[in-house]
């Protein structure tokens, strides 16, 4: 996408979503579990329905934590705590069936091998300041402004389950304005008009002024923007009642919306030895590292990796000819500058820390939190200097 005129959408779901609320039951898991043991191995997916959550997986460790009570306080934390939701924090089943890593994956990667094959993308561009692409940025700060103003009571009527679209137009290649966005937001039946079939007209307007138009700047939008607030008329059913939820469904969300390529393999509830995450988030240091450096102004990164097998079997960097020096040269400055292998990863970016339930919801990619470590352009310099 180096140049021409086209419309790109990305889209993005609030913590209370029913597959974000399980990203954040799993990486919880793994936080609580990483705080105590760094050795241990963690695979921990979770599944909800309308009163019920399955935590299952394979954990090894020495560690104990009360699966019962932290999925409780999450979701308590998240904001389901109305019966009126039809999902709520101190009346759902919970079921417990974790299980251990199997020996024969675990003794690859004792040595420090890749827990599993596979490819990782990592991405960055000048875009926005995050060096991310536009669409999947607005998109996420819609969604945090959705659940502020609920957590606020700037707009007490929202629920917990929400979503966000954003369509930018590209000039040239460029983000030129925002085109449409949409919101569909959970809600009480207070805001619903006489028929009971839409949310009144009053309420689709504040939910403009108070979340869409301090997030999307005024010099990307005119008149001719369009903005969909629950175009279906109503969202009041929302969250596990509505929509079974699974971890690890919204991996384009989790990344760049769709801008760049993806490898297939879900973040969450993972502990850095499986490289689907690890290696993802170095992907993501790397590419952002070389735009920073200006070495090029887009870069796609892919690693892949065998199972057991420290080193990558493969690095490809593509920059959509916008490199100031060789994709070639490029390749040989990352393999100079940056460890590839599972530990080097982990040590590099400082990964056996309980950080995780924070990257489960808005992204992984494009934050400044202190968390985020894969965030940092410590590189840049170097490799401008030794191209």
């Amino acid at each position: 996408m180096s140049g021409g005129n086209f419309l790109f959408t990305s889209e993005s779901v609030t913590e209370g979503h029913p597959d974000k609320l399980c990203d954040r039951i799993s990486d919880s898991v793994l936080d609580e579990v990483i705080r105590q043991d760094k050795k241990a191995r963690v695979a921990c997916e979770t599944f909800v329905t309308t009163g019920l959550v399955i935590v299952g997986g394979e954990i090894t460790t020495t560690a104990y934590a009360d699966i019962h009570q932290l999925v409780k306080n999450i979701i308590k934390d998240v904001g389901y705590t109305k019966s009126s939701y039809g999902f709520v924090y101190d009346s759902c089943a919970i079921v417990n069936t974790i299980g251990t890593q199997s020996p024969d994956i675990a003794q690859g990667v004792d040595i420090g091998g890749a827990g599993d094959q596979g490819l990782m993308s990592g991405y960055a561009c000048r875009e926005t300041k995050e060096l991310m692409p536009m669409p999947i940025m607005l998109a996420h700060k819609l969604t945090k402004r959705l659940a502020m103003v609920r957590k606020k009571n700037i707009l007490p009527y929202l629920g917990p389950d929400g979503k966000s679209q954003v369509t930018v137009e590209y000039k040239e290649g460029k983000p030129y304005r925002v085109n449409c966005v949409v919101i569909s937001t959970q809600h009480s039946e207070d805001i619903l008009n006489r028929t009971g079939k839409k949310i009144t007209k009053k309420s689709r307007d504040e939910i403009i002024d108070k979340v869409i138009f301090p997030v999307i700047p005024s010099k990307m939008r005119d008149n001719k923007t369009k903005f969909y607030v629950n175009p279906t008329g109503k969202f009041v059913i929302g969250g596990p009642q509505s929509d079974t939820g699974m971890t690890g469904r919204k991996i384009i969300v989790d990344t760049y919306g769709g801008m760049a390529s993806h490898g297939g393999g879900a973040f969450s509830g993972k502990d850095p030895s499986k490289v689907d995450r690890s290696a993802s988030y170095m992907a993501r240091y790397i590419a952002k590292n070389v735009v920073a450096s200006g070495l090029a102004d887009k870069c796609t990164l892919q690693i892949a990796y065998a199972i057991g097998v420290a080193k990558p079997v493969s690095l490809m960097v593509f920059t959509d000819k916008t490199n100031k020096v060789s994709e070639k040269r490029i390749v040989q400055l990352i393999k100079k500058h940056f460890d590839l292998t599972p530990r080097g990863i982990i040590k590099s970016l400082n990964l056996l820390r309980p950080i995780y339930a924070k990257t489960s919801a808005y992204g992984h990619f494009g934050r400044n939190e202190k968390e985020f470590t894969w965030e940092k352009t410590d590189k840049a310099k170097i490799l401008a200097k030794e191209a």
